[in-house]
């Protein structure tokens, strides 16, 4: 037995048969942890104590966030290819995803209000309203309200990355035009703005048909669902967040500027997809009890 065969380590880091054993890769170096350690730059002066665990959650949500894209994009494309089964199966896994990011924000209650301000005031003008990436999250989804972009310092390329979000179809345009092609008589709800009176009767007069008989179409019933959980996902996280935030500071402003607990509460009402949540109400109560269709 060789050397290499008899090297112990992790079963999941088997080389590929094709690649062969590549003697100088490590752990940290694939990973690249010594550089990802030294990200963790404080701000405070002398350092707070506590800033290490603001910055480690920060820094940790801003790479859920850069998976959650990749995968959201993921879906996009086995939608627009009519892969109602995978697009399904990859979007369980961001909402595993953001189920870890709604606990992860509570490690921050850890922190006393007091140990807080010891360094806070360090962190002026920066605010977690200016991450990219959870706004990139929000116009893939179908929350989208471009006025944003005025209050949110950008680079170039953020400039860029935000602008094709808003230019491009969201998941929302995408699983209408999926219902359409499989048979549902709905309409493509505007991108941005409210839908016409007409259009959603319209829609709650299909959705009804998929939602009174899913296991007709059931992937496409899990997937629709799947969808209203991430909507749901979405606001829970800003729920925790504003909890959070006020267990912390109070009624305080927000570093960046905003009102703090009163901007983020006046976030919590934003969805993506009313229609699906409100066609849940249609379903007749009389006509389901004790049937066994």
């Amino acid at each position: 037995m060789s050397e290499s065969e008899n090297r112990p380590g992790c079963p999941m880091s088997a080389p590929h048969p094709s690649k062969g054993f590549n003697e100088g890769l490590t752990y940290n170096s694939y990973l690249k942890v010594p550089e990802l350690l030294a990200l963790q730059q404080y701000e405070s002066e002398p350092p707070a104590h506590d800033e290490l665990l603001f910055i480690t959650i920060h820094q940790a949500y801003e790479l859920w966030f850069k998976l959650i894209l990749f995968e959201l994009d993921s879906v996009i494309e086995a939608m627009k290819g009519d892969e109602i089964y995978e697009a399904s199966r990859l979007l369980q896994r961001v909402l595993q995803i953001e189920k870890l990011l709604v606990s992860q924000i509570h490690i921050l209650e850890t922190m006393t209000p007091r140990d807080f301000l010891r360094f806070r005031a360090a962190l002026n003008p920066a605010s977690g309203f200016q991450s990219i990436q959870f706004r990139e999250v929000e116009f893939v989804t179908g929350i989208r309200d471009p006025s944003l972009l005025k209050h949110i310092d950008q680079t170039d390329d953020d400039s860029r990355r935000l602008r094709e979000r808003l230019e491009s179809p969201s998941l929302r345009t995408h699983l209408y035009e999926l219902l359409v092609r499989q048979g549902f008589e709905v309409g493509i709800p505007p991108e941005e703005g409210e839908l016409t009176p007409e259009m959603r009767t319209q829609n709650l007069e299909a959705l009804w048909r998929l939602y009174r008989y899913p296991e007709a179409n059931f992937h496409l019933y899990t997937l629709a669902e799947s969808l209203v959980e991430h909507d749901q996902n979405i606001l829970l996280w800003r729920f925790h967040h504003v909890r959070v935030v006020e267990r912390l500071i109070g009624t305080k402003p927000g570093t960046g500027g905003s009102s703090g607990v009163e901007y983020l509460s006046s976030t919590l009402e934003r969805r993506a997809y009313p229609v699906l949540w409100e066609v849940r109400g249609t379903l007749s109560d009389e006509e389901i009890y004790g049937t066994h269709e």
